[in-house]
């Protein structure tokens, strides 16, 4: 297990943020209001197996990560002073870059299903799926959906390896979750969602702005989070033309974050790659990527 980092997080925000900000009277109502194990339950999968990368990591402070359940029930209330101006703002960034209608939508690392719910709240015809390898993250979500009225499936699974058919999605999201993977596993996530997307299939990423991050090195020591510098140092744009996409662009979102569309060509079409501009302003630089295409 890796050894616990004293971030900038936890030396001058985390006290005003776990004294003053979070109501932890109903963060402990909400703890004592289910059996976890049960829920849990609920949502593991048999044949899911935890990669090292996730399972050997501390995540934003918290020992074991993702599959403490402390993480769980704190990510909500943490999260939403974490995701500068406005967490829901940042969020709907992604959901406003959705060119078409689609009927059939696949949210990986879906998290306390947060942008699940944003998905299914746009597109209430279509079937929205959330996965995660998180049980209690899942078990938040399922509630947040529930409390909402809406019909959304979440199930653990490992979005490098997903059981769903190929061609069976028109839209396959991921907010927030590439800085918490190396880069050889977001390459392999997206090479998964080229698999699962039908042809002209959107694939959108929600994550840090990588050339802000390259360029504010505090940024990436506010939490713990043992990939950021990798993911900072990588382009989102190249591993996405690399998985086979086409018509590929980013755009900075409120400075910090980013958004990178991508759509499934079809077999032999010249694929654009449109990258971001090195200074976070939100402006565009243009470049044709004559690649051979992927079937």
């Amino acid at each position: 297990m890796a050894v616990r980092k004293d971030t900038l997080f936890e030396r001058f925000l985390a006290p005003f943020v776990k004294t003053v900000l979070i109501d932890r009277d109903a963060l402990m109502q909400y703890y004592q209001s289910k059996d976890w194990e049960q829920e849990g339950d609920r949502f593991r999968q048999p044949h899911v197996e935890y990669p090292d990368y996730y399972s050997s990591q501390n995540f934003h402070s918290i020992e074991g990560g993702y599959l403490n359940l402390s993480a769980a029930i704190s990510y909500d209330p943490i999260t939403k002073y974490a995701l500068p101006p406005n967490e829901d703002w940042v969020r709907q960034g992604l959901i406003d870059r959705i060119q078409t209608k689609p009927r059939r939508i696949l949210d990986l690392g879906c998290g306390t299903g947060s942008t699940t719910l944003l998905l299914k709240q746009a597109f209430p015809d279509a079937e929205v799926i959330g996965i995660d390898l998180a049980p209690y993250m899942l078990v938040v979500a399922d509630d947040k959906a529930r409390r909402a009225n809406l019909n959304i499936q979440f199930t653990q699974a490992n979005a490098e390896r997903t059981s769903f058919l190929d061609a069976s999605f028109d839209l396959v999201t991921a907010s927030l979750l590439f800085h918490e993977t190396p880069p050889e596993v977001a390459s392999t996530i997206l090479r998964e969602c080229f698999r699962l997307l039908s042809v002209g299939g959107e694939v959108l990423i929600l994550d840090g702005n990588q050339a802000a991050l390259r360029q504010t090195d505090w940024l990436t020591e506010i939490f713990e989070e043992p990939y950021i510098k990798a993911y900072a140092a990588g382009s989102v744009d190249a591993w996405m033309g690399a998985a086979g996409f086409g018509a590929v662009i980013t755009e900075a979102l409120w400075l910090i974050h980013q958004v990178t569309h991508g759509v499934k060509p079809i077999s032999g079409q010249v694929r654009t790659v449109e990258f971001a501009t090195p200074e976070p302003t939100g402006d565009r630089q243009w470049a044709l990527g004559y690649m051979p295409t992927e079937g």
